[in-house]
């Protein structure tokens, strides 16, 4: 039987790994194995390893690494990584498995990888490929993608990208995204239970908000997202929805920001630690545009034919479709950016734009590959020269 051991740190990344991992709970010939880390274990961020139990699945070990008293800083989040290398060194130790699967780019994903190569564990890695270039996790992506053995791409451009870092072509995979697909088949809320159970009114007048840090930026993200409240006070016919920034430097000091917005503006805004895959998934449905920084936008929120209004250089070089505008991170441009999303020409081309990260097939291509791909001397990599 084979040992597979899924590494999940945020509550994003679990929503889009949970339909995988119920496949291999569920084959007979795979065993799940689970490491929740980072965000998953913080008080801060909710305490989100709950929902991983309460959808049926145990967890096998627990990474903390988050020291909740530790002031926002580089230095802390290196320590933290520090931590993340020691704790999955035991994981590893303790529960021998046959293949690692990574998603994404985060850097206690880092440190699992760089485990995995010295304890000469296949690494699976979910997405690789992707370009953005204002964040460190562009170079953390690249780092796991030249550790990694089997690749899984969203799109083919991507595909070709990892190959061009030297990757065999037959252990690189384009399978689309995760999150797309989970907007196809995961059964979303109707309008009066999602209302009811967020306590907030959603209409067309209502912006799902995500900023997250933006990592390769010498200046403090208070600078970075001065505009963007600004932007929102000056507003005043908008409803918000925000969802709360992850675990990277500069996160809690956004988060604070989030917090005295809705303080300030209680009738017009309100704001959740993690709205779990199906709440969020069902919030799509029912408001006017998706604004910020986050990765969601670009990729599963197209196939809901609403506008995304990308802020800044934080997703710069990721491929968007055509619902998608963008603009700087200056109040002017985002009000500007505002009356885009919100505008008939906008709307109708999102009402028809083409989602460029759908894929059919995506959990099962990948199920598929990670169960049956012979591993016997894998981790000898070759570079493969174009």
């Amino acid at each position: 039987m084979r040992k597979i051991c899924v590494i999940t740190g945020t509550r994003a990344e679990y929503g889009l790994l949970s339909r995988l991992m119920k496949m291999i709970q569920d084959d007979n010939e795979t065993l799940l194995q689970i490491v929740a880390t980072n965000m998953h274990l913080s008080p801060r961020y909710g305490n989100t390893y709950q929902e991983i139990e309460n959808d049926g699945f145990a967890i096998n070990y627990k990474v903390p690494i988050i020291n909740e008293d530790a002031p926002d800083t580089a230095a802390t989040t290196v320590l933290s990584l520090s931590k993340a290398l020691a704790g999955f060194t035991q994981a590893y130790e303790t529960l021998q498995p046959d293949l690692i699967v990574i998603l994404g780019d985060r850097y206690e994903m880092l440190a699992a990888a760089e485990a995995a190569l010295i304890f000469k564990i296949p690494i699976a890695h979910l997405y690789g490929g992707e370009i953005t270039e204002g964040a460190y996790d562009d170079a953390i992506r690249h780092a796991i993608t030249k550790m990694s053995h089997l690749h899984f791409t969203s799109t083919e451009t991507y595909r070709k990208r990892v190959i061009q870092m030297g990757e065999q072509p037959n252990h690189v995979f384009n399978v689309g995204a995760l999150g797309v697909e989970n907007a196809k088949l995961v059964p979303l809320m109707p309008k009066e239970e999602i209302e009811q159970s967020l306590g907030f009114a959603l209409d067309k007048n209502t912006v799902l908000a995500t900023y997250h840090p933006v990592t390769n930026k010498m200046t403090q993200n208070e600078n970075e997202t001065v505009g963007f409240f600004e932007a929102l006070k000056e507003r005043k016919d908008l409803r918000i929805l925000f969802t709360m920034p992850n675990s990277d430097t500069g996160g809690q000091a956004i988060m604070e920001q989030i917090k005295q917005f809705v303080t300030h503006n209680p009738e017009r805004s309100i704001a959740f630690t993690s709205l779990g895959m199906k709440r969020y998934l069902s919030v799509l449905q029912f408001v006017g545009a998706v604004i910020g920084n986050s990765s969601s936008g670009l990729i599963e929120v197209p196939s809901f034919h609403i506008p995304t209004l990308n802020i800044g250089d934080r997703q710069k070089g990721r491929i968007a479709g055509t619902s998608v505008i963008h603009c700087g991170a200056s109040k002017n441009e985002i009000l500007d950016g505002l009356k885009k999303v919100f505008s008939p020409e906008i709307c109708q081309i999102a009402q028809n734009t083409l989602n460029p990260y759908e894929k059919e097939g995506t959990t099962q291509h990948i199920f598929d590959v990670i169960k049956n791909y012979s591993l016997h001397n894998i981790t000898q990599k070759h570079f493969y020269d174009i």
